[in-house]
């Protein structure tokens, strides 16, 4: 049963990865960049401390980094204990793929697909009583971890994981950021 789950990963993989055009390369290589998302990262930023203020709005951004730096721990160590191969790294999907970046680390989990999607889930749950056009940031991570198998790197498991992952990291902070803020105003106003 896993060998056929682990095939069906291969096949889709490369459907996918062939799927890609030639003339898009630059925009994918660009786009798979964590540093391109700069700019949303610090709008992400201004939005907190808008509708927090900034008190609270502190206490959110902590919960931001905090739950980004220990899903990136938590990816790194399973991608060591996994110790996955990357599509690009296999020697036998090399004739069948387009291979545009060639990281040497592991495979499984997407840090791509767990950061991103952790991110994204916790401002959406911090900015979603604020705001409903916040649910547009999923487009972020579909992109982010589109562009993982568009450049040969990432299995589909590989993305689904990380996106899952991602998201219950996010649902764990959130449910603690709650707990932190409901705290502080108990504190403030005895």
């Amino acid at each position: 049963m896993l060998e056929t789950l682990k095939q069906w990963d291969r096949e889709l993989f490369v459907f996918l990865n062939s799927l890609g055009i030639e003339r898009f390369d630059g925009f994918w290589i660009y786009v798979t960049q964590i540093e391109s998302w700069t700019p949303l990262f610090i709008f992400f930023f201004i939005l907190i401390f808008y509708y927090y203020k900034w008190r609270k709005g502190a206490t959110v951004a902590f919960f931001v980094l905090l739950t980004f730096g220990i899903t990136i721990f938590f990816t790194g160590f399973v991608k060591d204990y996994v110790a996955r191969l990357r599509p690009n790294n296999v020697e036998a999907l090399g004739e069948l793929i387009r291979i545009l970046q060639k990281p040497t680390n592991y495979s499984f989990f997407s840090g791509h697909a767990s950061s991103s999607f952790a991110i994204t889930t916790f401002m959406v749950l911090v900015l979603r009583k604020f705001t409903k056009w916040i649910y547009l940031a999923y487009i972020w991570p579909l992109v982010f971890v589109m562009s993982r198998i568009y450049v040969g790197v990432h299995y589909p498991s590989d993305i689904f994981v990380g996106a899952l992952v991602g998201t219950v990291f996010a649902f764990f902070f959130y449910f603690l950021c709650k707990k932190v803020l409901a705290h502080k105003k108990l504190i403030n106003n005895p």
